[in-house]
Order: structure tokens, then C-alpha cells, then sequence
């Protein structure tokens, strides 16, 4: 069973209120670069980035990072065999990056993907948007732009559907 939390007027009033405290908290869009977490958290940031373009008239890189050779429920020896390959286009050494998820649970993605930035290069700074903090926590990670608090059970799912990948917009908790 699922309910819809957000349609997609919500979840784009969301992303442009996330795009504005980015551009408010960084001073502006200068030395900034947006990493999207594939695949949801990417298409996430080329929104942002889109309207930052509108608001700002620059473009701001965007990149996705995969980090699935990150996760931390492979055995050592697994680990050991994959190759840390360059998976951005740009440098984000120096840069004010904008790390960007889709739902924030336990925050081991979060961790995968810290692990993964830094064999891209050493950023000044890092900053976390998520659109959905659900909590349930189990690894100290805060998020500096949230687009929705949904507090959940932890028997329940959130579902993010995006028009890129779902066909439509909208982010559901499912039971």
C-alpha cells in the first residue's frame, strides 16, 4: 500500500527552495560543483543545476558518482579486486561541492559516496541536499539542504519516482 506524500508541484517547489538556500549558504555559485548519487540523486542535481541557470544565469558542473564498489556490505577481498576509476569529468579539487541524494535513511549511501568523492580529488568543502530525510540514522550524517522531513516506521519505504526514470514525479511511503 502507498501514499503519496509529494506531487510534482511539491517536489519542484522543493528543489527550487533547495536551490536557494545552496546559493545563499555558498554566496553564490562561484568554485561550486553538483555530484549527483546514481541514478536519482544525478537527475536531482541537473535540476538543481538547471535552476541555478534560471536564477543565476551560470552553469554549474554537474557529475554523478556510482558508488556501489564503495558500499561497505562487500567482503575485503571483493573489495580489494575493483579498480577506483574516474567517474567525473571535471575536477573537484579546490571546488564547493554539493553532494545530492535522493532519501537519506541509515547514511551508509552517504558514506559510500564521501569515500568515492575523495578518490576524485580533495574539495574545500562538501555540502549534503537530499530531498527526503526520512532518519533512522546509524551513521552520524546531517544533511545541509533538505527539501522534506518524512518522518517514517521503519518497516516503511520511501519512493521517490522521478520523471527521468518513473514517468512522473512524486515520492510516496510505502508499507
Amino acid at each position: 500500500m502507498a501514499k503519496e506524500i509529494i506531487d510534482a508541484l511539491g517536489m519542484k517547489r522543493a528543489l527550487m527552495r533547495m536551490t536557494y538556500e545552496i546559493v545563499e549558504r555558498n554566496k553564490g555559485t562561484e568554485n561550486l560543483v553538483l555530484v549527483g548519487i546514481k541514478t536519482r540523486g544525478w537527475y536531482l542535481a541537473e535540476r538543481i543545476a538547471k535552476n541555478l541557470k534560471n536564477l543565476e544565469y551560470v552553469e554549474v558542473p554537474v557529475g554523478a558518482i556510482d558508488i556501489s564498489q564503495y558500499r561497505d556490505d562487500l567482503p575485503e577481498a571483493e573489495k580489494e579486486k575493483m579498480i577506483h576509476s574516474q567517474q567525473l569529468d571535471f575536477d573537484i579539487t579546490d571546488k564547493n561541492v554539493i553532494l545530492v541524494d535522493d532519501v537519506l535513511f541509515t547514511g551508509r549511501t552517504i558514506r559510500a559516496a564521501l569515500d568515492a568523492l575523495m578518490d576524485q580529488g580533495r574539495p574545500a568543502k562538501i555540502n549534503l541536499a537530499v530531498l527526503v530525510d526520512r532518519g533512522h540514522r546509524e551513521l552520524p550524517v546531517r544533511p545541509d539542504f533538505i527539501g522534506k522531513n518524512i518522518p517514517t516506521a521503519m518497516n516503511e519505504k520511501v519512493k521517490v519516482a522521478m520523471t527521468e526514470v518513473d514517468d512522473k514525479d512524486s515520492i510516496e511511503i510505502v508499507k
